[in-house]
């Protein structure tokens, strides 16, 4: 499949543009850690927003979304008195679903005490 010049000079536009951004944390916690709404916020196409993950951090959106979650949720629950509040703070409307997602990303459950040797950042 071979690309037009017209093309290749639009991802390569948009790779600049996204080359550019420097608060990505910030900008996954605006977009409620949606890939769509993150791409919609950064002027780009979802594809677009995928082409640039994959090249840059070897994951896609999604992926790397759900990690940056899980990273925000650490230091979520230092600052919460409850898992109510972190996770809404993160955007889960039940405490349930975060209590799983922490636990399947980092091995134990969110209420509990990191265990030792816990790769918890």
């Amino acid at each position: 499949m071979r690309i037009a010049s017209d093309e290749l000079c639009y991802l390569f536009a948009m790779n600049t543009r996204l080359n550019k951004i420097q608060n990505w944390p910030e900008l996954a916690r605006q977009a409620g850690y949606s890939p769509i709404k993150l791409a919609k916020n950064c002027g780009v196409s979802l594809r677009t927003l995928q082409r640039f993950a994959i090249q840059k951090t070897g994951k896609s959106p999604k992926e790397w979304l759900a990690e940056r979650r899980q990273l925000d949720a650490v230091e979520e629950l230092k600052k919460c008195s409850c898992l109510k509040e972190a996770a809404s703070n993160l955007g889960y409307k039940h405490t349930h679903h975060f209590s799983r997602d922490f636990k399947a990303h980092w091995g134990y459950c969110p209420a509990q005490p990191a265990p030792m040797g816990a790769q918890n950042p």
